[in-house]
């Protein structure tokens, strides 16, 4: 855009056409840049101008960089130019953001300008030349923009065309003005003569090749530009005047009229030294207008001599007091300026006084708090030495404690390891399992008659027979190579292996033939029970809080295995024999599956993969279904639905939506199996509780079976102890750990054989004398050693103590 020019209209000289309002704000982008922001928006907005421009130079794009080094713009493919200069852009814009907030803040327009150019002056000039910009804000160095040494700032003053006022601004302050020529010039009279106006245009082009400037302190802005002072300028002019009127021979006697106000005529630009004295200044100023009276007088005098003035005369007069007017007008703004400025440091002086005053209040107060300090450091010191003398003496008995813990430990593994070698001498051997022959068994069973048979399921037959004068049941696997079959030897190796109070116990076996011989449980399995089977009396309450903490002791016992967690993964009612005194025992554990490191996923240490369902519909887990994964949960869930029907006596299928509508609609009572006895409710709800949250759909929302369910049922079956007690006074019968296998009676001093076995030691002793076989496994025993279990026999104590 061309810059504006002065147009001239018949002759007449007019000002230059005035600019959009738009505030023009150059910025650096930097943090101060937000204090000439600000200021601009304080300083404009009150005067109703609402168009802001915030205008950025950065520098001009010459070479793309890349991960290998910068190239030049003409060795770059131009999409890649493009893509670098559109993310320049777009960074420069990020980086202006906060300063366009600032003006959205105030509710005003705000636009951004990005110029790229290396020569900042010449491009900021160019922008307020080519945009008519009549109002400039920028940025200024707190030195003042007119110290003799060069800034940026400066230069951009100087450069900016003169239709444009320039403010500089330092701290969020305003440090210099460079007015417009329109500001400058004021109202200039028009004339109709030629030579007139081309008289008016030097005197303004003159005039607008000295720009004028208005600084905060003035003094350094004219110093900078070397304008000559007031008094020298006043005889500059009327020197020119003079000169005028002395080359016109004319022969007009009109008087000059130098319209020159008092008012207008109050100050002169004071010097450095008259900064901090107003007194001066004044004087300045008052000499000034004595000066200008005299030479007004001194004029007039001169007039009655000189012949009349012609119009072209008068008319450059009027012209040069108006440009004394404008000035005495600019001096008069800087002295109050000045006056100001040396107010303002008057009282910074003031308080600087009182901040010394204070200081030293401070100090003093600071070197009582030191002494003070110091004296509290040397009673701390002495707290130090008497802490560190007692830490080193602690540190002196935690050593003397740590040398007997460690030969205590010592002694102590020196002590089992003598216990295990005298273990070892004792037990001799170990025997998986007794092997019986086949004639035997089929002898006992009389040839597996059916009057024998009591129980049969999917893998085999279960027979009641006498075996070695020992009451067994015998299982018959349907198979014609039941020896060779998996599920046999799974459970033969697990029952073999392992011993459990509420494991059934395997006597021994027949591998040829496929037969398991057990145990015998007078009291058939916890499924009949509950149904009552052959009317079967019904099993009372506390006693099936005692079975369900009894399974899952053999639950806990059997995930605890080591090296690798069994997991039964067919418990059911079914599969849980109850012996003469209700003693449960978890049996059928051919299904049985040892979690083997090798066959499982590492990030699923306790469960392994199978390629189909094993177990029961109603007890098998609902995940174990859906992805194949069986872990010790499995069991978990399977033990949830045993709780339930201890609980309802009632069958699996749909059972926990039943007990779980009952609870939330508070009919639990309604559910209960009533035959068991008076259930006591809180309790028993308790359990209901504990069930369904075992039976939970979802393995993760399952509880611990050791850490959560096995002391929940603890307490419950102490708590039906000591409510059976109360409510029973008949004999109650002994635990069958109580009872000797030989006497089958209450053992008075009991003794664990060679066999591992415990019995009453007249009875063993007596045994032992005919005998050289276990009476439980019918093979040779090691040895006659009989070693005290005085565990049992506190038992036994407490038990008949209580009864």
């Amino acid at each position: 855009m061309a810059r504006t020019q002065k147009p001239e209209v018949g002759g007449l000289l007019r000002l230059p056409t005035p600019p959009s309002v738009t505030v023009n704000i150059a910025i650096k982008g930097n943090s101060k840049s937000k204090y000439v922001v600000d200021w601009a928006l304080e300083k404009f907005i009150p005067e109703g101008m609402f168009l802001f421009k915030l205008i950025f130079v950065r520098p001009t794009i010459t070479a793309v960089p890349t991960p290998v080094g910068s190239f030049r713009l003409s060795e770059v493919r131009e999409d890649l130019v493009t893509a670098y200069r559109r993310e320049i852009e777009w960074q420069t814009d990020q980086k202006l953001l906060p300063f366009k907030k600032m003006c959205i803040r105030r509710k005003v327009d705000a636009e951004i300008v990005q110029i790229e150019s290396d020569d900042v002056v010449e491009a900021i000039s160019r922008e307020v030349d080519q945009s008519s910009v009549n109002k400039l804000v920028i940025g200024a160095s707190s030195r003042g923009m007119f110290s003799r040494r060069r800034n940026v700032s400066s230069e951009i003053a100087e450069s900016i065309p003169k239709f444009c006022t320039v403010y500089a601004v330092a701290k969020g302050k305003l440090s210099a003005l460079r007015p417009s020529v329109s500001e400058t010039h004021g109202t200039i009279k028009e004339d109709n003569s030629e030579t007139s106006s081309s008289t008016n245009d030097s005197s303004i082009q003159n005039t607008s090749s000295h720009p004028e400037w208005t600084e905060s302190t003035m003094v350094a802005s004219y110093a900078h530009f070397h304008f000559p002072s007031l008094p020298m300028q006043r005889f500059h002019a009327l020197s020119n005047v003079n000169q005028t009127l002395l080359h016109k021979k004319t022969n007009s006697t009109e008087t000059i009229d130098l319209d020159i106000d008092g008012d207008d005529v109050v100050s002169s630009c004071p010097g450095n030294s008259d900064i901090g004295h107003p007194s001066g200044a004044l004087s300045s100023c008052q000499n000034l207008e004595t000066d200008t009276h005299s030479w007004i007088s001194h004029q007039a005098s001169i007039s009655d001599g000189l012949p009349e003035f012609s119009s072209e005369s008068q008319m450059n007069v009027d012209f040069e007091l108006e440009k004394l007017r404008i000035e005495l007008r600019h001096i008069r703004g800087m002295y109050a300026m000045a006056q100001s400025e040396a107010i303002d440091a008057s009282r910074k002086v003031n308080d600087l006084q009182k901040r010394l005053m204070e200081d030293g209040v401070k100090l003093e107060e600071i070197n009582v708090k030191e002494v003070e300090a110091k004296e509290l450091a040397i009673q701390e010191r002495v707290k130090y030495e008497a802490a560190k003398k007692e830490a080193e003496y602690v540190k002196e008995c935690a050593e003397r404690e740590a040398a007997e813990k460690n030969e205590a430990e010592n002694k102590a593994l020196q002590e089992a390891k003598e216990k295990e070698k005298l273990e070892n001498v004792l037990v001799g051997p170990l025997q998986q399992y007794q092997k019986f022959k086949w004639e035997d068994i089929v002898s006992a069973t009389s040839s597996f008659s059916d009057n024998l048979k009591i129980g049969w399921g999917a893998y085999g037959t279960v027979y009641k027979c006498s075996l070695h004068h020992t009451t067994a049941a015998v299982k018959v696997l349907h198979s014609k190579e039941a020896q060779k079959n998996k599920q046999f030897q799974q459970e033969l190796e697990v029952l073999s292996t392992i011993r459990h109070p509420h494991l059934l116990i395997l006597l021994g076996a027949c591998p040829d033939h496929g037969c398991l011989v057990y145990e015998y449980m007078e009291n058939g399995s916890l499924e009949d029970r509950l149904f009552r089977k052959n009317n079967t009396p019904p099993i009372p309450w506390f006693q099936r809080y005692r079975i369900a903490w009894e399974i899952a002791s053999a639950l806990v016992f059997l995930h605890s295995t080591s090296p690798q967690p069994i997991i039964h993964r067919d418990l059911k009612p079914a599969n849980i024999l109850l012996d003469h005194n209700f003693v449960s025992k978890i049996g059928d554990v051919g299904l049985s599956k040892m979690l083997d490191s090798d066959s499982c996923s590492a990030l699923l240490s306790t469960m392994c993969n199978e390629t189909g369902p094993v177990g029961t519909l109603c007890y098998i887990d609902p995940e174990y279904q859906r992805t194949g994964l069986i872990s010790t949960k499995s069991d978990i869930y399977a033990f949830g639905m045993v709780i339930l029907q201890l609980v309802t006596g009632k069958s699996a299928r749909a059972l926990t939506h039943v007990v779980e509508t009952a609870v939330d609609e508070g009919d639990l009572a309604d559910v209960l199996d009533t035959e068991a006895g008076n259930w006591p409710y809180e309790e028993t709800k308790e359990l209901a509780l504990l069930g369904l949250r075992c039976a939970e759909l979802r393995r993760k929302d399952r509880p611990s079976l050791r850490d959560q369910v096995l002391p929940a049922l603890e307490r419950l079956k102490d708590f039906a102890d000591r409510a059976r007690h109360v409510g029973i006074s008949a004999p109650q019968a002994p635990p069958n750990h109580f009872i000797c296998p030989i006497l089958q009676d209450v053992m008075e001093d009991p003794c664990v054989a060679a066999d591992g076995y415990t019995y009453d030691r007249k009875a063993i002793e007596i045994w032992l004398e005919e005998n050289d076989n276990s009476p439980m496994t019918n093979l040779p025993l090691p040895n006659k050693i009989l070693i005290p279990n005085y565990t049992l026999l506190s038992a036994i104590m407490g038990w008949k103590s209580g009864k």
